[in-house]
């Protein structure tokens, strides 16, 4: 097997049963991973008799032609992305002892400039929450998300994932697995307990499904677990009905969340521990926003500001 489509196709099997990656990534992926395929056909790296060989003839410099082709289509995230599916493709293959070197061994991704998603300002978070009105099943669901999003500033994957069992209500907390199936415990506002507590009895009333152990907290109207796409549907749907022109998804209360911690006062390493991320550096982008809202009262309250 040392056609390069071939062990294409046996890294994506690697993916989706050994590293348990979501068919939306592994898509991503093989797209990338083909696409690559494609440019060295193209280049004549990858040709009849060479096809046997194209793998092994992969260097640094060629990958750099293959990026400086993208630059002028794609941008710098797609890019980054692209890196990133070839190194764990080649690291693959020098684990699987297909390669003797990995050819991408201190290849760098390029700089990403990483903008914050739109955030909304706290008299909008209560017009988006106060908005959801009616009493059906699904507008209870409508609400309970929204408020989950904004109380606890869980990744739209976490929210999906969860399970009536992780859900404290005694203790105020939620148990969520996030990036690398790591587990962590992230407390929650009484409001959305109580909104929580609604929605329960609407699902059971609805659908006939019991509100505990692991059983799915968030369903679609089919009684199945809802996709983080519907999620983004809900939270553009709400966003539009409350009158705010903001265009953000699910990501965008994740921001919010954080935001209005740090300008609350928070200690940046306990947002940090409640929003999951590994870096402090991930973290400290929202520096700059409260950095801002420090600037602006200054600017409002100091006698010599002007």
């Amino acid at each position: 097997m040392d056609h390069l489509e071939d062990l294409i196709k046996q890294y994506g099997r690697h993916l989706q049963y050994e590293r348990n990656r979501s068919a939306h990534t592994l898509r991503n992926y093989l797209s990338d991973l083909r696409q690559f395929h494609q440019f060295l056909k193209t280049e004549g790296a990858c040709q009849d008799q060479a096809e046997r060989e194209a793998v092994r003839l992969v260097d640094a410099n060629l990958v750099r032609s293959y990026l400086g082709r993208l630059a002028r289509v794609c941008r710098k995230s797609s890019l980054a992305r692209k890196v990133a599916t070839l190194k764990g493709f080649f690291r693959y293959l020098v684990r699987e002892r297909y390669l003797e070197r990995d050819p991408l061994l201190g290849f760098g991704s390029p700089k990403q400039e990483r903008p914050l998603v739109g955030f909304l300002s706290v008299d909008d978070v209560f017009r988006l929450l106060d908005g959801v009105h009616g009493l059906g099943a699904l507008q209870v669901r409508d609400r309970a998300v929204l408020e989950v999003l904004y109380s606890t500033g869980v990744r739209v994957s976490e929210l999906v994932g969860l399970g009536w069992g992780d859900i404290d209500f005694r203790l105020g907390v939620i148990r969520v697995t996030g990036k690398g199936s790591k587990e962590r415990i992230v407390p929650i506002g009484k409001v959305a307990l109580e909104v929580l507590q609604n929605y329960a009895s609407e699902q059971t009333k609805q659908w006939g499904r019991p509100s505990r152990g692991p059983a799915a907290v968030f369903l679609n109207r089919l009684g199945r677990r809802i996709t983080t796409r519907s999620i983004a549907r809900i939270v553009e749907k709400h966003l539009r009905a409350a009158g705010i022109p903001l265009r953000m998804g699910p990501h965008g209360l994740r921001h919010t969340f954080a935001t209005h911690l740090l300008n609350g006062g928070a200690d940046l390493r306990v947002i940090q521990e409640l929003l999951g991320h590994v870096s402090l550096s991930s973290t400290q982008r929202y520096t700059h926003v409260n950095l801002d809202h420090l600037t602006a009262v200054y600017d409002r309250s100091h006698p010599r500001a002007q």
